[in-house]
């Protein structure tokens, strides 16, 4: 499972290191993903989503239904 953001798409992005005497190492800087269970009030379930911390702001402002609505109308990227 690739470490996405399914609201606002964010990935791991790639740095370095840097130690006292200045040398560089690689690293991913990681994204703050979270399993999370939405309930969806119109239609009496809940939608599992894998978000990030700012995903859940972003849900919080607009709610869970509006984002949900925005990722339907958005077009899936293709892989590969």
């Amino acid at each position: 499972m690739a470490k996405v953001c399914e609201v606002t798409g964010k990935k791991p992005m790639a740095g370095h290191n840097v130690s006292h005497a200045n040398n560089k190492t690689k690293r991913r800087f990681e994204i703050n993903l979270q399993n999370k269970r939405f309930w969806i009030e119109s239609q009496k379930r809940y939608v599992r989503m894998r978000v990030s911390a700012k995903g859940m702001r972003i849900i919080d402002k607009l709610g869970i239904e509006q984002v949900l609505a925005n990722l339907a109308k958005t077009p899936a990227k293709k892989t590969a």
